[in-house]
């Protein structure tokens, strides 16, 4: 196990955990936690060696309660932040690993939590999670992709409803709008997360990558150029297996 300032990192038998460690204030995600997922998501993307991937958090209470804004809000100067903000892309390195990712989500998933778990390809949630998006009542917005990704999810109404209006969402009906693929108690979370990489893991892991960049960028294209984008990628992973 590799420990950071803000993160525990493993990989066991080719199954990498990487896992917020913060319990003290909720996991909360600050400018020390960009740094280090930054290290890791890198180094997860470039070891071939790594098949898939299960994100969770540390303590009873959260996986990540949202951002530090008191670090955040209070960058030395926009330039600065801005380019710490393109040399260290933590939610352009979340989407671009070619390895699937799992989210292992408990008690709060707020602000920057839920950022992050949608960034990952799959989300499990135990049924005490708590889901919320409170930017709007702090006069900022979601600045890590959540206007984008969760009405790609969930819908254009219901992301308005949570992100504007500060809606809460608990285990059940993240599931039953699709945020969530399965809930579970909390004693089975991390069991159910194991099991379904390992499940995943026992495939080829061309293939397993292959279908992932599929799904993920036809989503952006129309019916027709994302067959066309299958065909091509069929044809390279029947070339590679030869």
């Amino acid at each position: 196990m590799t420990v950071f300032k803000t993160l525990l990192y493993e990989v066991e038998d080719g199954l990498a955990y990487v896992t917020l460690n913060r319990p003290q204030v909720l996991n909360i995600y600050n400018i020390q936690m960009r740094d280090d997922l930054h290290q890791v998501l890198g180094a997860i993307k470039e070891d071939p060696e790594v098949k898939a991937v299960i994100l969770k958090g540390t303590g009873e209470k959260a996986f990540c309660a949202g951002a530090d804004l008191s670090e955040f809000l209070t960058a030395p100067s926009r330039i600065i932040a801005r380019q710490a903000r393109w040399e260290r892309d933590v939610w352009g390195l979340f989407l671009s690993l070619p390895q699937p990712m799992i989210a292992a989500l408990h008690g709060f998933v707020l602000g920057s939590g839920i950022e992050m778990a949608l960034c990952c390809d799959i989300r499990l949630a135990s049924e005490d999670v708590r889901f919320g998006l409170p930017e709007a009542g702090l006069g900022i917005i979601p600045a890590a992709g959540g206007t984008q990704t969760l009405p790609r999810l969930i819908g254009r109404a219901k992301s308005l409803e949570m992100v504007l209006g500060g809606v809460w969402m608990d285990a059940r009906e993240a599931h039953r709008v699709g945020f969530v693929n399965q809930v579970v108690p909390r004693a089975q979370l991390l069991p159910a997360a194991v099991g379904l990489a390992r499940e995943i893991m026992a495939h080829d892991a061309q293939a397993v990558r292959t279908i992932k960049e599929a799904v993920n960028r036809g989503l952006d294209l129309s019916l027709g150029e994302g067959l066309e984008l299958e065909a091509r990628l069929a044809a390279r992973v029947e070339r590679l297996g030869r």
